[in-house]
């Protein structure tokens, strides 16, 4: 049996990254291809180059992703498992992608731009990665990148434990209520964007109750038949 490809999608703050991170933990030979990084890079770098969210919006449409990508030599590199962004050979850190402002943008612009080129990078990658790991993939849009994915979760829990989660994320910096607003507004804008469209092969899962990443990891789990050598 062949190595396999695990796509993991959800709604903003259901712990996606803790839950992957944990996966590559348990199955041996697997790596963490977070695509969600990799585009938060992408408009994080447009940001920084002086481009405001406004200007952003308007001119989504005529933004080929992958030409910005290489205009700012961003690339991706395994390192412990998982993919590290850089950006012209110098690390972006994870906390710079995943503010507040950088996801907003991300959820503002990822439904208008042009993603055709970068899903065919992101495809070939994962071809190429697979012929030595098994991968999970997290991200938006899985289906739609690598329909050939073995399997497909996307896990939610609710509004108020996902507030829960981010707060904990932000290390209780930002008020819980400012949270809250701040995922239902991202939720629209992924929703607006067609992110949350399942697919007849996707496999929700509620994780509300789960009190730990241990307990959410063995939902998913449960669903999952590995190779033999994985285990």
């Amino acid at each position: 049996m062949g190595n396999i490809v695990i796509g993991i999608e959800g709604l903003v703050g259901t712990g996606k990254t803790s839950i992957c991170r944990n996966l590559i933990k348990i199955l041996s030979n697997t790596i963490l291809l977070n695509g969600g990084n990799l585009y938060r890079a992408i408009v994080y770098v447009m940001m920084k180059s002086g481009a405001n969210l406004e200007s952003l919006k308007s001119q989504a449409k005529d933004i080929d992703i992958k030409t910005v990508m290489d205009l700012f030599k961003i690339e991706l590199r395994i390192e412990d498992n998982e993919t590290k962004i850089y950006m012209d050979g110098k690390l972006i850190e994870e906390d710079e992608l995943q503010s507040k402002e950088s996801s907003i943008a991300v959820s503002e612009v990822g439904g208008k731009a042009n993603n055709e080129a970068l899903f065919v990078f992101a495809r070939n990658l994962i071809d190429t990665l697979k012929m030595e790991h098994n991968i999970i993939v997290s991200g938006r849009a899985i289906m739609q990148i690598y329909p050939k994915t073995d399997y497909h979760f996307f896990v939610t829990a609710s509004l108020e434990e996902r507030a829960r989660r981010k707060s904990i994320q932000y290390n209780g910096e930002v008020d819980i209520e400012e949270l809250t607003e701040h995922i239902k507004k991202r939720d629209e804008l992924q929703k607006q964007a067609g992110f949350y469209n399942l697919s007849e092969r996707t496999i929700s899962i509620d994780l509300t109750d789960c009190k730990t990443v241990e307990e959410s990891t063995n939902k998913l789990l449960n669903y999952i038949k590995i190779p033999q050598e994985s285990i």
